[in-house]
């Protein structure tokens, strides 16, 4: 009658595993349902029970949609190449492919440890080489297209990591994965034109189940804004400045240029004047991060170039100005500066003496001469008296017929860094030929491996130290044979997640990255399960990949991932849990002293499962007992079950109805809930006996939560095959009616008594009833009754005078 939780777990493992119930097999009399987990990326400090939330959530999903009749597709494999794998590797000196496979391991007997019904056997890892041809053909599929190429660029540096970065990877102007402060630093670099796709990815956000702050995040980012490009015409030469401006009507107001630092008409239009402070101030802004480039409330610092560009619609000379406010990667990397309507022109404006001239008639703003609100247009000659948004297309049309602007549409979304001078990742498939120029490698000839080294640190002089290995380097070119050397940048982590949740239909195919018949049974991924700090990185990258392979004809869907689900973090402490901080708790010790399905339910029971949660070890303690009494009541029924009875049968149906509508809803710390009170009314009932279909439906519907204990109490109840063979319970509306209802006396909407009435009486009884009340006779003797009215199992008011 003891409830042995390392017992029956450890057999149910094991009986698990010789009987592949967890194979995710093609089954067209079924249907098919994918959920996935966001792989995580193996590193050396294991997972902690925050992790496990994650991994428990989208268990307990696959396994209630099986019991639904789907066929479940619930794979799992490692995101293992990258910085975060290369820097464990080279902190503890051991090589990243040694450290990867022992993480690997790790995290792999941890996962186990879940019990959750992975298929093992579509297992994949991005370092495997027969999965990163396919990542490699993606890439020189992309090349063919046009859609990547290289250039030679301002990127963001990590001085610490020694690579380059995606702006993605920059967060506060620090590394993403490191914490150092990031430089700039220009160097040719691998780019994705994910551009060519902003909006697509922004459009079809409309038509997916996924929560709103997460589609808010990528709008952002995607960042769309309309407005107009007008060049400006430099005094004394040849060259034009353009910029991109949302504010076409304050055309008039504008009255200085400023050029991004590392624009590359900075050197070309400084005078010789001029030339010395500006190199020297071009010198320190390469030292700021853009986040630090952009604070508000930071000094502004600038430098005059000592050139000038002529007004497109009026005899003005603008003087042209050197600041880092402005940045390369956002529009053109030059403005026309409005300081009168314009925050950021008017505090660079005060600070160096330049002109302010107000064009629209607008409110105050922070500062005296800055105007930030609405009105009408002043002192623009033809534009004065339009609104601004009648003057924004009048602007632009002025514009136009000087020959100087049109309507355009800009975007945040830049091109993605695509190389990392690092080791740890996979090799570009592109050779470099004196005779050829870039020449990609032929798919027949791929995966090119990433070859065994010694010396895997980063060398800090912007090359790979794949760049050191001759025999890797030195290769022919695969369109003249004549000699070539090898591209020695490599891939960055974000390059074999992009796609891997395809890969998992036919994570076996040697012929192709999948089949058209596997990739139509079981893709799109139904449900998606992951942190929120993936919303922009990773998302936004899977779903520009996933469309870029559906117009490869390859697959028939753009969108990767159907429904999304976020799960909050577990802190400890009110913190997020790190090693560093101390503060993380080892799933392995709460097995040992627990068991994993008292673990499985505290992780659902801790909070909504959407919401940070704190731990509390002493929570674990009611989940525990809780389990023990369910077994125990099975345990003690299961051999004499009694006839059905009605109390039991509404008991039963209340109980499914409550748990599938807060399972359904994801509300899995409601459901864990529902169990707790349908099992404190049973052992009420359990005096005069329990009938088979009440212990049966406790059974199953337990089983996605503590799958172990579902097992053993299924095979209790007398069963040969799994519970997972069986279906989810289902409840009937009659049984959910109340016999008695409750409802509230009022008198002139005051509540003045309660009573029991039947659940279908009459509204005539009803208020016969209410009135013959004895506390009512204070309310009603010599009143005069104006109005009586009867609302269905609530209240009746009588409305009264006198």
């Amino acid at each position: 009658m003891e409830y042995q939780s390392k017992r029956i777990e450890e057999k149910w493992k094991s009986r698990w595993q010789e009987s592949g119930v967890h194979q995710a097999n093609k089954n067209d009399a079924k249907p098919k349902y994918y959920c996935l987990d966001m792989f995580p990326y193996p590193s050396g400090n294991g997972l902690h029970v925050g992790h496990w939330r994650g991994y428990t959530i989208s268990d307990v999903w696959s396994r209630f949609k099986r019991l639904h009749g789907y066929e479940i597709l619930h794979p799992m494999g490692w995101d293992a190449f990258g910085l975060p794998a290369e820097n464990y590797a080279i902190q503890h000196g051991v090589h990243p492919r040694i450290a990867t496979e022992k993480n690997v391991a790790n995290f792999k007997r941890q996962l186990e440890e879940i019990g959750a019904m992975y298929d093992w056997d579509r297992e994949i890892n991005t370092t495997d080489p027969e999965y990163y041809r396919w990542t490699q053909y993606f890439f020189v599929k992309m090349y063919e297209r046009g859609l990547a190429y290289r250039k030679k660029m301002p990127i963001n540096w990590c001085p610490s990591c020694k690579t380059g970065l995606a702006n993605e990877e920059v967060v506060d102007g620090k590394c993403e994965r490191c914490g150092s402060e990031v430089t700039k630093k220009e160097m040719y670099q691998w780019m994705l034109k994910i551009t060519a796709y902003a909006d697509r990815l922004l459009d079809d956000l409309d038509d997916l189940d996924w929560p709103e702050h997460v589609k808010r995040m990528q709008r952002a980012w995607i960042g769309r804004s309309e407005g107009a490009r007008i060049r400006f015409k430099l005094v004394d030469h040849d060259d034009e400045i353009e910029v991109f401006s949302t504010r076409p009507d304050t055309i008039y107001g504008a009255t200085y240029m400023v050029l991004a630092p590392e624009h590359p008409l900075v050197e070309k239009i400084t005078t010789a004047e001029q030339k010395d402070a500006v190199d020297a101030y071009v010198q320190e802004a390469m030292h700021k991060s853009n986040i630090e480039r952009q604070i508000v409330d930071k000094t502004k610092t600038g430098v005059f170039s000592g050139a000038y560009v002529k007004h497109p619609l009026v005899d003005r000379k603008l003087p042209v100005w050197i600041a880092d406010y402005v940045l390369m990667d956002y529009g053109t990397g030059a403005i026309m500066a409005v300081p009168a309507h314009d925050e950021r022109d008017f505090e660079f404006a005060e600070q160096f003496g330049l002109e302010i001239i107000q064009v629209v008639e607008g409110s105050d703003g922070p500062a005296e001469g800055l105007y930030t609100g609405d009105g009408v247009l002043i002192n623009s000659e033809s534009l004065n008296g339009l609104s601004v948004d009648v003057g924004k297309r009048a602007a632009i049309e002025l514009l136009k017929k000087s020959g100087q602007a049109e309507a355009t549409v800009n975007y945040r979304l830049r091109d993605w860094v695509f190389a990392r001078q690092r080791y740890w990742g996979e090799p570009i498939p592109i050779v470099h030929c004196e005779k050829c120029g870039i020449v990609p490698v032929p798919v027949e000839e791929l995966p090119i491996r990433l070859p065994d080294v010694e010396r895997y640190e980063p060398t800090g002089t912007g090359e790979s130290p794949l760049a050191a290995i001759e025999e890797f380097v030195h290769t022919s070119c695969p369109k003249c044979h004549g000699p070539a050397r090898r591209e020695t940048d490599t891939m960055p982590q974000w390059a074999g997640s992009c796609w891997y949740f395809l890969r998992y239909a036919d994570p076996h195919n040697n012929e192709a990255p999948f089949s058209k018949e596997a990739i139509d049974y079981w893709l799109p991924v139904d449900m998606y399960i992951g942190g929120v700090e993936h919303a922009v990185l990773h998302l936004l990258y899977s779903r520009f990949y996933t469309k870029f392979i559906y117009d490869l004809g390859l697959i028939q869907f753009n969108e990767p991932f159907t429904r999304l689900f976020t799960q909050g973090m577990i802190t400890l402490n009110g913190a997020k849990m790190s090693k560093s901080k101390g503060n993380v708790v080892n799933p392995d010790d709460i097995i040992r002293d627990y068991g994993v399905d008292a673990l499985r339910m505290y992780e659902m029971f801790v909070g909504p499962p959407e919401d940070e949660a704190e731990w509390n070890t002493n929570g674990l303690e009611g989940v525990s007992r809780f389990l023990q009494r369910v077994y125990r009541l099975v345990a003690a029924h299961s051999t004499s079950p009694v006839a059905e009875r009605d109390s039991l049968t509404k008991l039963r149906h209340r109980f499914v109805a409550a748990l599938t509508e807060r399972m359904e809803s994801f509300r899995f710390n409601t459901a864990v809930s529902a169990f707790m009170e349908y099992l404190n009314a049973l052992t009420t009932e359990a005096k005069a006996g329990l009938d088979k279909a009440t212990l049966e439906t406790l059974t199953v519907c337990i089983a996605p939560f503590a799958p172990h204990l579902g097992e053993e109490l299924w095979e209790m109840l007398g069963h040969k095959v799994s519970v997972f063979e069986s279906v989810w319970p289902t409840y009937e509306e009659k049984w959910l009616k109340d016999d008695e209802v409750e409802i509230a006396v009022q008198v002139n909407g005051r509540v003045r008594s309660k009573v029991t009435v039947p659940a279908d009486v009459s509204q005539a009884e009803a208020i016969r009833v209410a009135k013959e009340l004895p506390e009512m006779a204070e309310w009603l003797d010599g009143k005069q009754i104006v109005k009586e009215i009867y609302v269905t199992g609530r209240l009746v008011n009588i409305v009264v005078k006198g």
